[in-house]
């Protein structure tokens, strides 16, 4: 195969080395990576730690959320219960489908990416090991914060999907829907900084030799899965945004009385709200599709259709989201054209069942615990598939609409889709990390009392939901003919308790963490690379790969690697490193120095936190230090990476030498911002969707814009901060020291025709006037935060060229920040014409 980057791939075949390494290389890579001591554990940044950290957060939110089900199931299980007041109910139901979806779901996932990616991919860590941290700082603090105002009384009440007009400041003034929608859109904003990882670590960070079609079937699964993070989140966090300014400051958004329209709040929160379902979905049959064929002793079937249906899984996934908006009065072709791609989203997720049944049928499947786990899972997820199919359908979605028949079809397809899949994922993994595997018999039982719990649990809800049961009720009537069915469901739950206490029993009994030596290990005889031996630097050299299943196809793969016989056997600079390859081929292109341990991704973290909790409570001046704080905190820990790095080539084993450092679309820093930009494109794109869906529906509330005329200063100025940005990296490649200076002109001038845009505006209408102004003044909101941003990046960029750490030839940081003003003034420039437009 062609080499994308002049790298010769016959240098390949010089490994595995012959021979035995220098005495004293491994224990330099052992002082590298060294153990945490004491309060270090709160500095540490390495996958083996945070990973760990992260699942075990996750599965606390899984265990809290579980037990507000089961209160919700005992207040059901007979009419008329008082278990429960109403309003507490509200509370408990919303922060049961909160927890699951926002704290418990989608943060299990990306742990399990966090954990497990380095490993499958042999890299020593992932690329941005600080951001890990902070992401799992920022989401267990803000997390517990915001589950603990379910303890004093704060809770919000307005369901996990918190329609307007319920949740606006007329019909809940108190601040108990602030909390969710600065405690969501604040955990969001972890969840996009552990996609943006992923997707570098899975693109730029695999073992040479891994091409995308020897990649393990997970790390396709995180990588669709990241990518539809990116897509899907901005959606959100501008809802929440929205929704927050209405209640603050009296903008009418959603508000249909006075020109917003509260379907807008469906069409934002849905775009985000279907997607995650898959978002959910695909990382979980990604492990299915490693697990199966270990257990089936027999490689995986239809390997690159499950690529494939991966991938259509995440494009179609997002023309769904509207069927869950049948019963608002779509238009025929629009409810049409929405019906048809929800039944068309199944096709491919039936390509990854046939898939494992294939691979179960090929082989000679073992029924362990994980193996059952897994057929368990295909059987529940089939059957959800099968009601989402009935859902699908226009006609039986009115009748089944906002019934107990929903609550069956989502807790089959969540359950079979994501819960099964992640225990035969932890029964299956844990002996990568802990001392002892868990136990077999006892984990027959756990599997037995879940399977059997769930279906007891859910199965009776779709007749309570055909009988009319309606969603969201906190008791209901003698003589209705749901007082047997509810009963049947409570038994199943707590069943399904049962079996989930059993699995915590045996974790207390055999779980050992053992993140340097000591794991357990490859107990189901798997040929995938993390089960290589590992230490806190993951592997002891980095393999050149293969095949997809290097353990299976090289029976000598991991002495060779454990003798260090392959790529970067030692600490190279005397600093933590791995290997960054090129995203097809995966050819070695240069050694990324990683940072090691440090407090400030804590300290960001929790500086953050206490922003959005102080913005919530309306403490505003602790809310102004605690951003200050966390900002300086952030410039402290990347001030703290600025150390003196080898500019010279460096041998990564068998006379192979590749540099230290690299600049453009080479460093793995461009990727991260180019997928930054795409985060601030979509939440801009979703703005300019509000503006045009209010103008589209409530026309009335219309008022002529400023002239086009008026508008053509603003966006030549526009266009010149962009010209700025691009000059200054072009001046900057030869030598001019004076060449930051158009970069840090462009950024400022960003506000200043802001500021020009707002006044040609405020003459025409105001924010709190009607949706247009709301929509247009959001606009500007936006394009505000964004040129902030720019400027502090300019700020830091003059502040590390006066230090004299930009070179010409070490200049990521100017490449970078141009990217990022170009990018602040092609949106100003956008969205000063795109609002000119609508209405004109």
């Amino acid at each position: 195969m062609k080499s994308e980057t002049g790298f010769d791939p016959d240098l390949f075949n010089r490994f595995p080395t012959q021979g035995d390494r220098p005495e004293g290389e491994e224990e330099g890579l052992k002082r590298v990576w060294c153990a945490p001591k004491g309060w270090e554990y709160l500095t540490v940044v390495n996958n083996n730690y945070v990973g760990i950290y992260y699942l075990g957060t996750a599965f606390l939110f899984f265990l809290l959320a579980g037990v507000l089900g089961l209160l919700m199931r005992v207040q059901l299980a007979a009419p008329l219960m008082n278990v429960l007041p109403q309003a507490t109910y509200n509370q408990v139901f919303t922060m049961h489908g909160t927890v699951m979806m926002f704290l418990f779901a989608v943060p299990m996932v990306e742990a399990a990416g966090v954990l497990l990616l380095p490993q499958m991919l042999a890299a020593r860590d992932l690329p941005f090991p600080r951001l890990s941290a902070y992401a799992f700082w920022a989401y267990a603090v803000g997390g517990l914060a915001f589950f603990g105002s379910l303890f004093i009384g704060l809770a919000p009440d307005g369901g996990w999907f918190m329609y307007p007009p319920l949740t606006s400041k007329a019909y809940s003034p108190g601040i108990n829907t602030d909390f969710w929608l600065l405690g969501i859109g604040f955990i969001e904003i972890s969840a996009i900084a552990g996609a943006v990882e992923i997707i570098v670590g899975v693109l730029r960070t695999r073992a040479p030799g891994m091409s995308l079609d020897k990649m393990p079937i997970f790390a396709w699964a995180m990588l669709v899965f990241a990518v539809m993070i990116v897509i899907a989140f901005p959606s959100v966090i501008l809802a929440t945004l929205l929704l927050e300014i209405e209640r603050a400051f009296n903008w009418p958004f959603f508000d249909a009385t006075r020109g917003g329209d509260p379907v807008l709040w469906q069409h934002l929160f849905w775009f985000f709200g279907h997607p995650e379902v898959y978002i959910i979905f695909l990382p979980a049959a990604g492990m299915m599709s490693m697990i199966i064929p270990t257990v089936a002793r027999a490689e995986l079937v239809g390997y690159r259709l499950i690529v494939l249906a991966m991938i259509a899984t995440g494009f179609i996934s997002f023309g769904v989201w509207a069927h869950h908006m049948f019963a608002t009065g779509l238009p025929p072709m629009t409810a049409g054209f929405f019906s048809a791609a929800s039944m068309a989203v199944s096709l491919p997720a039936g390509i990854q069942v046939f898939s494992w049944i294939a691979t179960f049928a090929v082989g000679k499947p073992r029924f362990n615990t994980p193996g059952l786990f897994a057929m368990g899972s295909v059987v529940i997820f089939v059957t959800g598939g099968l009601t989402g199919v009935m859902v699908a359908l226009v006609p039986f979605d009115w009748q089944a609409h906002d019934t107990y028949f929903i609550v069956a079809h989502l807790h089959y397809v969540l359950i079979g889709g994501m819960v099964f899949p992640l225990f035969a994922a932890m029964y299956y993994w844990i002996p990568m990390v802990s001392r002892r595997p868990l136990s077999e018999r006892w984990g027959r039982w756990v599997f037995g009392l879940m399977f059997g719990g769930m279906n007891i649990a859910f199965m009776p809800m779709h007749l309570s939901g055909l009988m009319g049961m309606p969603r969201r009720i906190y008791t209901y009537l003698p003589g209705s003919g749901w007082d047997t069915l509810n009963l049947i469901s409570t038994l199943g739950a707590f069943m399904l308790a049962a079996g989930v206490l059993l699995f915590l029993i045996d974790m207390a009994r055999n779980f050992r963490l053992a993140p340097e030596e000591g794991e357990a290990g490859n107990v189901f005889g798997a040929g995938t690379l993390e089960w290589l031996p590992t230490g806190l630097y993951s592997t002891r050299s980095i393999p050149v790969v293969k095949s997809r299943e290097p353990l299976w196809d090289d029976p000598n793969i991991s002495e060779d690697v454990e003798r260090g016989r392959y790529f970067l056997p030692r600490t190279a600079t005397g600093r933590r490193e791995t290997i960054v390859t090129s995203p097809l081929l995966a050819e070695p292109q240069y050694v990324q120095i990683m940072p090691g341990p440090s407090v400030w991704p804590f300290a960001a973290a929790l500086f953050t936190a206490g922003f959005f909790l102080a913005l919530t409570v309306q403490a505003y001046l602790f809310a102004l230090v605690s951003g200050v704080l966390g900002i300086l905190a952030v410039l402290c820990w990347l001030a703290d990476t600025d150390l003196p790095v080898p500019e010279n080539d460096v041998d990564i084993g068998a006379g192979i030498r590749v540099p230290t450092y690299v600049t453009g679309p080479q460093s793995h820093g461009w990727w991260a911002m180019m997928i930054l930009i795409v985060v601030m494109g979509m939440i801009f794109a979703m703005a300019l969707f509000s503006l045009a869906f209010l103008w589209g529906n409530q026309p009335s509330f219309w008022t002529a814009p400023p002239p086009m005329l008026e508008a053509l200063p603003i966006a030549l100025g526009y266009l010149a901060v962009i010209a700025a940005a691009w000059g200054t990296r072009e001046l900057h490649r030869i030598g001019k020291s004076w060449a930051i200076l158009p970069a840090l002109a462009g950024a400022i001038v960003a506000p200043a025709l802001l500021w020009l845009d707002i006044g040609a505006w405020s003459a025409v209408t105001a924010p709190d006037a009607g949706g247009q102004g709301a929509a247009v003044f959001a606009l500007f909101s936006l394009q505000g935060m964004v040129a902030a941003i720019a400027v502090l990046m300019a700020l830091y960029l003059g502040w590390r060229q006066l230090r004299r750490v930009v070179t010409a030839r070490r200049n990521n940081t100017l490449d970078l920040t141009c990217l990022f003003i170009a990018y602040t003034g092609a949106q100003g420039l956008v969205g000063t014409l795109f609002a000119r437009s609508i209405g004109a």
